[in-house]
């Protein structure tokens, strides 16, 4: 739910809704994408998405452009890597405020601290504190640095 009271999918769809009333044809797009991402999600779970499955829902609809922008990159394909980058960004706005970095390595460190000795431990116990805050590709490069140091 955000400030005023709404859950995340009702707010997805209202700036769906405002974009197409402004016209804006890739806004509409790509919220409709996630929009019909989160349908989805609810059949497979057979239950209403909570705020939590949207944002795994934006997450991965996140990560997947991130990877596009790579290869567009590498394809010299400046004009889709800047699309997918808008996505990105246009994405972002729906995910609760990020962790400080420093939150995270001092999480990494207890799990250290209390006997995990390897990265699957090591995120075994800090991910659940994060879940939905963090991604998990950040928690793991600290758990290799902090145990690279141990």
């Amino acid at each position: 739910m955000d400030a005023s009271g709404r859950s995340l999918l009702a707010r997805l769809q209202g700036d769906q809704a405002a974009a197409r009333r402004e016209q804006q044809k890739d806004r509409v797009m790509l919220l409709g994408m996630i929009v019909s991402e989160v349908r989805n999600r609810e059949i497979e779970l057979r239950r209403g998405a909570t705020d939590d499955d949207v944002i795994d829902v934006i997450r991965k609809g996140i990560k997947k452009r991130r990877e596009s922008v790579e290869l567009y990159a590498k394809a010299g394909r400046t004009d889709l890597q800047d699309k997918e980058q808008q996505e990105v960004t246009l994405l972002e706005v729906y995910l609760p405020a990020q962790v400080d970095p420093a939150e995270v390595r001092a999480a990494v460190q207890q799990a250290i601290a209390a006997g995990a000795a390897n990265v699957g431990a090591v995120m075994a116990r800090v991910m659940p504190a994060f879940k939905g805050r963090v991604d998990g590709g950040v928690i793991n490069s600290v758990a290799r640095e902090e145990l690279a140091r141990a």
